[in-house]
């Protein structure tokens, strides 16, 4: 009997004698079609999308009498629709390149599912467990087919995919196709979960060296027929499609390589597990042909890998190592011989074999490098610049700007440099006429951007040069460099002043412009602005970079210079230096102001005095960057300096807020409470908001610790920053008549917005100014009537105790800010025990547990040595102790609950007694009663279990109590010395937990 007849007689035969359905008769009428189809020589549509149709009606949920939605039945029919999506598979010889094309990961993860449910795989159990050479040939083949289509998926998600464009919207659409993303999403998360043990696998197969079978659809028929006598019992055993062992490893390998290659990037290990196994498969192709595969290798993406592993891994063979100049440069690379790199560059600049793109991304790395602190580098970034540079104008390529920009100060060892590489990159005897005229052109043009005579003599009177230009061009060009020649010569004074320098030959505007927004350089900036207006009158060149910003106060004072020239100078020197200053390139910064300072001293006292005050702002960034970090006093000039601006009364003068913000916080860092508590003008803190808060702030913290009758200044402080953090109402009458109340976050009531009050914060860095402002957001938060857990502080009591208008403090933003302080107060000194406090208070009040038992523990660890010493009393207080007990018990840590009940200043043996009798603890319980040095607890816990019958554990609190330095007759000292040994022991322990 056929196979098709097979199949028909086992379908008819599982058919119902009642009068068919809709649905079933569709079903028959596509298993007959089916049959016809794959009998043709080339069925259309594609039998793959048999798959699809098949899986999607078998895996339809059904519904019930009651309407509910049901998982798909496992009936005949459903049972019968799989095995005709398995037949379609078959057809195809289970291709995977085939497969994978044409069906989504969902699809594909179902129907290798259904293979191995068919080939007696058992459900659930883990494939790296099974002994492969124990199973049956079909099997065994089930499980490397479903294993190396997991890997393969796993590498094929890592590709980047380019999105297709979106049709009109349909809703019902997009919900497909929103589905089966995350459908596909779940399914690669458990393979890549599953990745280790599907390399095993597939490891394991390489030593099984014998041959395997595919289920064809003979022997799927033969499933069908006799489901009880298969793999082993019938022919099925050697029935199906052949594969032989040798195509097994070379797929295997290939699998196995693309994974390991994947994942080398961050282990060079895996990168020679890859390259073994790509050689491997190569030499596999080789020796059997590709043509006697059943299933087809990519031998282009092949020979990719195969090249990118050479250059990844070093090799030991140094023949392999000169083989390929990929491998030479990374291996120059990695060892430094950069001198040897700029030989290779320059030998392929007569090959031209390597590509443009992977020339570029060395010189990057070689920049990168360079710019990290490696200034040797830098001699080495522009030879293999020049050796791209060349190889760019012999491949008729522009020069790219990386060079423009390297040579804009020639130097005779640079003009040799070049020279050689010239004469080393072209044979003049077999160059072709097209690569001599590039190569002519190119000496032609950079002798006339020479500004110096003696650089332009160096070219012109080189070899290269008389060979490739001739003697008619020749004179052309000395002509028009005489003709030059008075222009260059002008200056023949030394260049001492900003306006002496010489503007040099025009070049292609659009080249000036791109060197106008690279160059940080004054000087050379000035140079390309006066070429550029030499050019064209038209153009506001201060407009060409949208990354030129110019606060709105200075840009309407730049802007109103009348000479065009000037203003596009000064307006890109302040940008520039704006932009330095915020990238913290100060060097750069400090020398474009200096430049901008001397050009407007003599024509604006207006913008004089504004770069007067920007590079103040630029002095203490470049002091609290540098020796200020190190805890160094800033200079006596820079105090007095910041002390003038404070209290500087020039009208008229554009003026940013952030440069009184800075000079305050200065202060305040530097401690200069003094000067802001008595020598600021009234004046000043009248109109100065961030002056006003800085006085009261330097008095508050001068009378730190005093009296309560000196605490007039923090009651001032609060009230200030009450009013701050409180919203305007304003009522609003609705469409209905009803009158509603609108709140407004940021209140216009204080002296400045609450977020403008945060940024000056996060600018202080004294830790009493710190611990000051942090207590009393703390306080402002506990005065909150719904509070159920206070925040504790230092210094707290200075505070008020009560607000006359509670309604009007926008607690919510209060909570907010405490949090953001604190965060912000921890990179300052994460070892300040008070602030780790509060963030634990913080978290213990919003329900963090965990996270609030964490910071208590670091609290206490950072005052005692990781607690080898006692930790102070202040720290660990009865709130805090009965706070982590709290956290403890919601965490169901119940005997840590028991155990820090002893830490009180009196044992709360009623807590205790109720933790140790929870059963349903999440710690070590029994283990931690060595830490217990209360007896009475510990008879407690002997009783208790005794009670239950916990015979082991009573032992071990009999023991814990036997422990001679816990009699009750010693002396007080060794009972106390006793005690602390435990909490140390303890308090560690639970550190190691939570840390």
């Amino acid at each position: 009997m056929s196979a098709e007849a097979a199949d028909r007689e086992a379908a008819t035969s599982s058919r119902p004698c009642t009068p068919p359905q809709t649905s079933w008769f569709e079903f028959v009428l596509e298993e007959a079609l089916l049959e016809q189809h794959l009998q043709k020589p080339s069925p259309d549509p594609p039998p793959v999308q048999l798959i699809v149709q098949f899986l999607e009606q078998a895996s339809k949920p059904s519904v019930n009498e009651q309407n509910q939605v049901q998982p798909p039945p496992d009936n005949k029919r459903n049972r019968i629709l799989k095995l005709l999506a398995l037949k379609v598979a078959a057809h195809l010889k289970w291709d995977l390149d085939v497969l994978e094309k044409s069906l989504s990961v969902p699809v594909l993860n179902m129907l290798l599912n259904e293979l191995l449910c068919i080939s007696k795989v058992p459900p659930g159990t883990k494939h790296v467990d099974v002994d492969l050479s124990s199973l049956p040939p079909t099997t065994a083949m089930a499980i490397l087919l479903y294993n190396r289509w997991a890997i393969r998926t796993i590498v094929q998600s890592s590709f980047p995919v380019k999105q297709a464009k979106p049709g009109p919207p349909q809703l019902n659409v997009m919900n497909h196709i929103q589905q089966e993303k995350e459908l596909t999403e779940n399914i690669l998360k458990v393979l890549k979960e599953q990745a280790a043990d599907s390399i095993l696998v597939l490891e394991g197969a390489l030593k099984l060296n014998k041959d395997l079978y595919v289920h064809t659809i003979r022997t799927l028929d033969l499933l069908a027929m006799e489901p009880g006598m298969v793999n082993g019992e019938t022919e099925s055993s050697t029935a199906g499609l052949k594969i032989s062992a040798e195509e097994i490893q070379c797929q295997v390998c290939y699998d196995l390589g693309a994974i390991y290659f994947q994942q080398g990037s961050t282990n060079a290990a895996v990168h020679e597990k890859a390259k073994e196994k790509f050689f491997k498969t190569k030499e596999l192709i080789a020796k059997n042909g590709s043509s006697s595969l059943h299933f087809t290798i990519d031998e282009e993406r092949l020979a990719g890998y195969c090249e990118a592993c050479e250059v990844l891994t070093s090799s030991s063979d140094d023949a392999s190592q000169q083989a390929t100049p990929y491998s030479q440069i990374h291996s120059c690379m990695k060892s430094g011989k950069y001198q040897d790199l700029v030989k290779i560059f320059l030998e392929d600049n007569l090959t031209l074999s390597l590509p443009e793109q992977f020339r570029q991304s060395v010189l990057r790395e070689l920049f990168q490098k360079a710019q990290q602190g490696n200034d040797a580098l830098d001699e080495v970034c522009f030879k293999v610049c020049v050796c791209n540079t060349v190889c760019d104008i012999l491949q008729g390529r522009i020069i790219d700007i990386q060079f423009c920009q390297l040579f804009l100060k020639p130097s005779k060892e640079k003009i040799d440099f070049l020279l050689e590489v010239c004469s080393g990159s072209i044979n003049l005897e077999s160059a072709s006429e097209e690569l001599k005229r590039r190569m002519a052109a190119f000496l032609k043009n950079l002798c006339l951007g020479m500004e110096d005579l003696q650089f332009v003599f160096m070219i012109s009177s080189h070899d290269l040069f008389i060979k490739l230009l001739k003697d008619d061009e020749r004179k052309l060009l000395i002509d028009q460099m005489r003709k030059r020649s008075p222009r260059i010569n002008l200056c023949t004074k030394p260049v001492t002043s900003f306006y002496d320098i010489p503007a040099s030959a025009s070049v292609n505007i659009g080249q000036l412009e791109h060197q106008l927004i690279l160059s940080v350089d004054p000087w050379r900036i000035r140079q390309i602005l006066i070429e550029l207006h030499g050019m064209t009158s038209e153009r506001q060149f201060w407009t060409i970079s949208n990354k030129w910003e110019v606060p709105n106060v200075y840009g309407s004072v730049i802007l109103g210079i009348k000479d065009s020239l000037t203003r596009d100078l000064v307006y890109i020197l302040m940008a520039k230096g704006l932009h330095c200053c915020a990238i913290k390139d100060f060097v750069h910064a400090k020398q474009l102001f200096a430049a901008c300072l001397e050009l407007v001293t003599e024509f604006s006292p207006k913008l004089r005095q504004v770069m007067l005050n920007e590079m103040l702002l630029l002095d203490i960034y470049t002091h609290e960057a540098g020796a200020g970090a190190s805890g160094e006093r800033p200079p006596s000039d820079l105090i007095s300096r910041v002390r003038g601006y404070l209290e500087m009364r020039v009208p008229d003068i554009p003026l940013r807020q952030v440069i009184a913000e800075e000079c305050v916080a200065f202060l305040l860092n530097w401690c200069e409470n003094e000067y802001l508590t008595m020598q600021v003008p009234l004046p000043l803190v009248q109109t100065n908001p961030y002056v006003k808060l800085g006085q009261l702030l330097a008095a508050t913290c001068k009378e730190l610790p005093g009296p309560k009758e000196s605490r007039r200044t923090a009651k001032d402080l609060w009230e200030v920053v009450v009013q701050i953090c409180s919203v305007s109402n304003q009522h609003k009458r609705g469409n209905d008549g009803r009158v509603s109340l609108i709140k407004h976050r940021e209140s216009t009531l204080g002296i400045m917005y609450r977020s403008e009050l945060l940024s000056f914060i996060k600018k202080l860095r004294e830790p009493l100014v710190l611990t000051t402002i942090l207590s009393l957001f703390v306080k402002l938060h506990n005065v909150r009537e719904d509070i159920v857990n206070d925040i504790a502080a230092e210094h707290i009591s200075i505070w008020p105790s009560s607000i006359p208008n509670l309604q009007s403090v926008d607690f919510e933003a209060v909570a907010i800010t405490v949090k953001e302080l604190v965060s912000y107060a921890l990179t300052i000194n994460a070892n300040n025990h008070f602030w780790l406090i509060i963030q634990a208070d913080i978290y213990f009040a919003t329900n963090q547990y965990s996270a609030a038992l964490h910071y208590y523990l670091q609290a206490g660890a950072v005052c005692s040595d990781f607690f080898n010493k006692m930790v102070p009393p202040d720290v660990y207080t009865d709130q805090v102790i009965k706070r982590m007990i709290k956290c403890c018990s919601l965490l169901n840590c119940h005997t840590q609950v028991a155990i820090l009940c002893q830490f009180l200043r009196e044992v709360d043996y009623k807590t205790a007694f109720k933790a140790l009798q929870e059963q349903n603890s999440h710690d070590a319980m029994d283990s931690y009663y060595e830490y217990i040095w209360d007896v009475t607890i510990l008879e407690y816990l002997t009783y208790l279990h005794h009670k239950r019958g916990e015979t082991d554990k009573r032992q071990i609190a009999i023991k814990a109590i036997g422990q001679t330095e816990l009699n009750a007759s010693n002396p007080e000292e060794v009972l106390q010395l006793a005690a602390q040994r435990r909490k140390k022991k303890f308090l560690q322990a639970m550190a190691k937990l939570y840390f």
